[in-house]
């Protein structure tokens, strides 16, 4: 069967499956994740595409042998967000790292970052597992929490990675936000108030040792 052209239309990433209206005219066709190449990025709605027709177990037309009509050589503007994020993630390490050497911070706030961000990436990585598999998920709002104590570096880098939970505006304008908080609260520990509450905090946990 040869193939056509059209858009998708319509795309939920989390569920895997979205609508492509042919270029021709004519009725929007189903498409699931496993029908579109696995070579390229992942479906976006927008995205030009060739395709051709199937019909599944229940008889129903659908898309199949799906791949993008052009290449995409430009970022949409997710893509650009992730990449910031990822950025921001690495400088902010960076720049925690030079706060420790220059005793500004106490090294444990290092370990915590680490282990919190690693626990992020971890719940995210298993959400997007999840999500394919149409299994139980994770709520957006634990995952906002574990970005808002510490872990959002780990989330920027499982959003960009694993382009999970990358593309929803609200989503996205709430880790925002979750990140402002978290490096508001870091920045109140650089003054002489916030350094003495951080002094008392790293002695109770030296004590708890």
């Amino acid at each position: 069967m040869s193939s056509k052209p059209g858009t998708i239309t319509k795309w939920d990433d989390e569920k895997g499956f979205g609508f492509i209206t042919p270029k021709a005219g004519g009725r929007s066709v189903f498409l699931h994740i496993k029908d579109f190449s696995k070579k390229h990025q992942r479906p976006r709605q927008g995205l030009s595409v060739i395709y051709s027709l199937s019909k599944d177990k229940k008889g129903r037309v659908c898309a199949s042998k799906v791949f993008p009509q052009v290449v995409e050589n430009e970022f949409s503007r997710a893509d650009s967000q992730m990449i910031i994020a990822l950025i921001l993630g690495i400088l902010f390490m960076c720049a925690l790292i030079v706060l420790i050497i220059y005793n500004k911070l106490p090294s444990f706030l290092m370990i915590y970052y680490l282990a919190v961000s690693a626990v992020t990436f971890i719940i995210y990585a298993t959400d997007k597992s999840a999500a394919r598999a149409g299994e139980w998920r994770t709520r957006e709002r634990t995952l906002h929490i574990f970005s808002l104590i510490g872990g959002w570096p780990g989330a920027a880098i499982a959003q960009s990675f694993l382009r999970h939970k990358s593309k929803k505006v609200k989503f996205r304008s709430v880790f925002w936000l979750t990140v402002i908080i978290n490096c508001g609260i870091l920045a109140l520990f650089l003054t002489p108030d916030g350094a003495h509450q951080l002094d008392v905090i790293f002695k109770c946990i030296n004590l708890g040792n």
